[in-house]
């Protein structure tokens, strides 16, 4: 029975339709020259805060898209793929004041992907607080994660790519490769699958990711999503559940780069199956379930950037949570797509690392 399910998915993977649409939006650039637009969220109706991969925090006032850069961000260990990397508005930001963020902690010559918040105040942040230091220091300057989702219960989540070394993957005694836990102070929730397992960290929700560029807790749904980026070919979209173990590097879509052999096995009894798997690799970066009024056909799809191939990516589900069709848009910017965020209307907004931000409104409502 195994074999049958791994078969029909494979073979929903591989006849998929792929759709390069026609542009169903109008867009607008609001902001250029900002470096790698590396994550951004709405700090209210009018303000986006955007983080900049090399380590500055801006504001996009949408009234007059003017930019101001705010003072207060720590150290970043800004080399290879790492940095000052997500930014995120809590759904209780308004009673609270406290803004998450991730970033590369510079430590000797290694870094750590690392959990933090602040409040902003005019223009800095003040009482910077770094909530975990993760265990995943290497040497290598890659695969750091890092995006940040709310379940609107208390809990904050984050995820951590293996960090180049794969089998932290499925080592416990590690952060590096996992979905990460924690209550809106930095706690442990007693009830983290791992909790009182001495060959595990108390903070690991899931495990067994590559490198993790995307998170959304899908309120509306009680469903946490993910995108990671796989090897040569392999970037998964997966549905994320307590302590599940989602596979690399025993179980890959993808290929080594240098042989074009496969990666471990395509399924192994115990480790979940994906939702939708890109061949080749889009290079996938941030990601959304999209609910809004601009653009009501979109209604509960998926959005990802996408690096590699440089577009707006578009996921349509049926009922049984699997991916059934696929759209691709902005092709015709040659842009790297990394950062996503809508606005209470429905309207998209996308940064680049080109240092762009659009905003993408239906011609129909308009």
């Amino acid at each position: 029975m195994r074999f049958v399910q791994s078969f029909l998915l494979l073979f929903i993977f591989l006849t998929q339709p792929v759709f390069a649409s026609k542009q169903p939006f109008n867009i607008e650039k609001l902001a250029g020259n900002l470096g790698v637009v590396w994550g951004m969220d709405f700090v209210d109706a009018d303000r986006i805060i955007f983080t900049q991969r090399e380590g500055r925090v801006g504001l996009l006032d949408l009234s007059n898209n003017r930019v101001t850069w705010i003072s207060g961000v720590p150290e970043v260990h800004a080399e290879g793929q790492g940095g000052l990397l997500d930014v995120a508005i809590p759904p209780n930001y308004a009673e609270t004041g406290w803004i998450y963020f991730t970033y590369s902690k510079p430590d000797l010559l290694q870094a750590q992907t690392t959990l933090a918040r602040a409040k902003l105040q005019k223009t800095s942040l003040i009482d910077w607080q770094d909530l975990l230091v993760s265990d995943s220091a290497s040497f290598r300057n890659i695969h750091f994660g890092s995006r940040i989702a709310f379940d609107g219960k208390g809990h904050v989540f984050f995820s951590i790519g293996d960090r180049g070394e794969r089998s932290n993957a499925q080592n416990l005694t590690n952060h590096a490769g996992s979905v990460i836990r924690l209550n809106m102070d930095g706690s442990v929730p007693k009830d983290n699958p791992f909790v009182g397992n001495s060959k595990a960290r108390d903070e690991i929700w899931s495990y067994g990711h590559r490198n993790p560029q995307g998170l959304y807790y899908d309120q509306k749904t009680d469903r946490l999503w993910e995108i990671e980026h796989g090897p040569q070919g392999g970037d998964e979209i997966n549905l994320i559940q307590k302590g599940k173990n989602y596979g690399w590097p025993i179980v890959s879509q993808g290929k080594e780069y240098f042989s074009s052999t496969d990666v471990g096995v395509k399924h192994k009894q115990g480790m979940e199956e994906p939702v939708k798997v890109y061949i080749p690799s889009i290079a996938p970066c941030d990601l959304m379930v999209y609910h809004g009024r601009e653009f009501p056909d979109w209604e509960s799809n998926l959005l990802t950037g996408a690096l590699k191939l440089q577009h707006l990516n578009r996921i349509t589900l049926n009922g049984q949570l699997l991916a059934i069709g696929e759209h691709r848009y902005l092709q015709d910017l040659h842009q790297r797509i990394r950062s996503l965020a809508v606005d209470v209307t429905g309207r998209i907004y996308v940064g680049t690392d080109s240092g762009n931000i659009y905003r993408l409104t239906s011609p129909s409502r308009h």
